[in-house]
């Protein structure tokens, strides 16, 4: 895969189950993470689109989950980009930093609302131009 963003976290206690293993639902808080610092490196306000009534939302997801991270490990969540349609496709990978294992791999669609409709958004569109 072709990525072209990556960001450095740690697992933090509380994100564990009694399994001592990160819950599988942080793996989408760290990916919607990775997303939202994606587009603030591109000098995009997904708060300010928000308030111009532009809405990135989740459509569907694709998860996988490879190896399990543990309290304090480290990781690297790494992103890359296509478009299908209307539709963004976040192709989103978690590695532990560590070895490089793959712990979790997903497919996340976004579509645009504008003004409460659905339809595509110019600006995604020319803020990702160099990426899809």
């Amino acid at each position: 895969m072709n990525y072209i963003f990556e960001t450095r976290m740690e697992v933090r206690d509380y994100e564990c189950d009694i399994e001592g293993i990160v819950n599988n639902a942080n793996y989408l808080h760290y990916a919607e993470h990775t997303r939202h610092l994606f587009l603030r490196s591109l000098g995009v306000s997904f708060a300010k689109l928000h308030e111009q009534g532009i809405d990135a939302v989740v459509a569907r997801m694709n998860l996988q989950f490879k190896t399990p991270l543990r309290c304090d490990d480290e990781f690297i969540s790494r992103l890359a980009l296509t478009k299908e349609g209307i539709k963004y496709v976040f192709h989103q990978a978690i590695f532990r930093a560590s070895d490089e294992k793959l712990c979790f791999k997903g497919d996340i669609e976004l579509v645009c609302i504008v003004n409460g409709r659905l339809a595509p958004s110019p600006e995604y569109d020319e803020a990702f131009k160099d990426f899809i």
